[in-house]
């Protein structure tokens, strides 16, 4: 039996897939759930509804396949969950990573010159994106919640912490560091969690999970769950998971994974590379205790502009529409969208930006909004990687590895090319989100190769190259480059 199971729990839905030996998927299953915003820019969920989509999905795709191996966990990250250690009953819903709540607590340790001093240590700069700010507003909203956190009885996770913590029936509390890295709490030069930020924030370290490597001993899940113990032997945040899947081992790689949001990361080997142009400094993987770390840029809405266009404006009834609607609109409208919904991420890191909309006019219709719409995907993406590029420095390869859902669309990967005049790679397995959390459980498990073995396995399904003329490429991103001015500037 050498199969091994991947739980894929993203922002919006729960997918838990089961891979053969050779990595290759044999079964699927997914489920959606809820999004609550009870304020503007404040985004939750329900920890409970959660779980019973990882219940539902993982048996689903047990029963389709067969048992397994070996367990491997990637989740959304900075989504921030505290619960009752006796129970297992959160205290309030997840504060997810979109959300903006935690603005003014990020503004008033900026004021206080404390934002270098964080950063030298985390590599994270002083957002509402963390998990840190979001632990802090909990503790202080939740009556008695800081003094019960000080005994003892409370714990705190992002999604992954969480789910271990139910799998295993409670008896494992810990995380990854991959995970750890994205709480604006721990240190990722000395690994290890930060006693001074952890007291500037007020975060009693009590409530913190063990670290461990993304290939480890994670526990067994409860043999009540699934009608035997499964031994969970990877676990890894969405972004390092998909990495890990795209094989991006070497300094230099690139990928990028559209999902609700879009996040790009560079690899850059042994090297902390500090940003001089605000992106993250973050850790990429770690295996056998070593780190390898990477640079990162986050953008906020990327999928989730094309959520918007069906169950916001209902232009839409299905995301696929949009590559249809994009080809058939009028070349001579300039729509430009600036998607800054829950604020705008990497470069910018403005919390309270507002989305934007500019060139309507009497004709503009649907095709122009789902062009403007998949254009601010490159158009963003590009911001990114002419960051990175700056703080690398280094030769690097010139391609792009793309993964995720809006991957799936020709359409917008040929104009991600032609926006960045580069070549974009789309390989075979685009869900390789969970492929890496398969890879890490089947490394931790004895069952998969070694990283460069598993490297050479990766295959690609179709490059992208530009055909957009310089002078095209160049008008566009002036076009935008005003519109994002112009948003910031409200």
């Amino acid at each position: 039996m050498t199969r091994i199971l991947a739980l894929d729990q993203g922002t919006t839905s729960t997918r838990a897939i089961v891979f053969d030996a050779g990595l290759r998927p044999l079964a699927t299953a997914s489920r959606e759930f809820p999004q609550i915003f009870p304020a503007p820019g404040w985004v939750e969920h329900d920890p409970e509804a959660i779980w019973a989509t990882v219940l539902s999905t993982i048996r689903e795709a047990l029963a389709q396949a067969g048992p397994v191996a070996a367990l491997g966990l990637t989740n959304q990250r900075e989504t921030t969950v505290i619960w009752d250690r006796a129970t297992g009953v959160p205290l309030h819903n997840a504060i997810v990573w979109q959300d903006r709540r935690t603005a003014e607590i990020c503004a008033d340790l900026r004021a206080a010159g404390l934002e270098a001093r964080m950063t030298a240590k985390t590599g994270l700069l002083l957002d509402p994106y963390f998990s840190g700010t979001k632990v802090k507003w909990l503790l202080d909203t939740i009556p008695g919640a800081r003094e019960r956190a000080e005994r003892g009885e409370l714990a705190f996770g992002t999604i992954d912490s969480f789910l271990i913590w139910r799998l295993t029936g409670g008896r494992v509390h810990a995380t990854d560091a991959t995970n750890a890295a994205r709480t604006l709490l721990y240190d990722i030069g000395r690994n290890a969690w930060d006693a001074e930020i952890c007291a500037l924030l007020g975060v009693p370290m009590a409530l913190l999970p063990e670290v461990k490597d993304c290939a480890d001993d994670f526990g067994v899940t409860d043999p009540a769950l699934f009608g035997a113990a499964i031994p969970i032997t990877g676990v890894a945040g969405d972004q390092q998971a998909a990495t890990v899947g795209q094989a991006c081992f070497a300094p230099g790689m690139l990928k990028s994974t559209y999902g609700t949001g879009c996040f790009a990361l560079l690899n850059t080997g042994a090297a902390r590379v500090v940003s001089q142009n605000r992106l993250l400094t973050t850790i990429a993987y770690r295996l056998n205790g070593e780190t390898t770390y990477a640079l990162e840029g986050s953008i906020f809405i990327a999928g989730a502009v094309v959520q918007w266009l069906r169950d916001g404006l209902g232009l839409i009834a299905r995301a696929a529409e949009t590559q249809d609607l994009a080809e058939a609109a009028d070349p001579a409208q300039d729509l430009v969208i600036v998607p800054a919904f829950t604020g705008l991420g990497a470069p910018y890191w403005a919390p309270d930006c507002r989305g934007a909309i500019y060139g309507l006019t009497r004709n503009t219709g649907p095709a122009e909004f789902a062009r403007a719409a998949l254009e601010s995907v490159g158009l963003q993406t590009r911001d990114l990687l002419e960051a990175m590029r700056a703080d690398w420095g280094a030769a690097g390869q010139n391609v792009l590895r793309v993964d995720g859902g809006m991957a799936a669309s020709d359409w917008t990967m040929q104009y991600l090319a032609d926006i960045l005049g580069a070549p974009v790679d789309r390989p075979v397995i685009t869900e390789t989100t969970a492929l890496g959390a398969a890879y890490l459980a089947g490394l931790g498990a004895g069952i998969c190769p070694p990283p460069a073995e598993f490297a050479a396995q990766w295959a690609l399904d179709r490059r992208f190259t530009p055909a957009m003329a310089e002078t095209e490429r160049a008008r566009k991103l002036a076009r935008w480059q005003r519109a994002v001015a112009a948003t910031l500037a409200v």
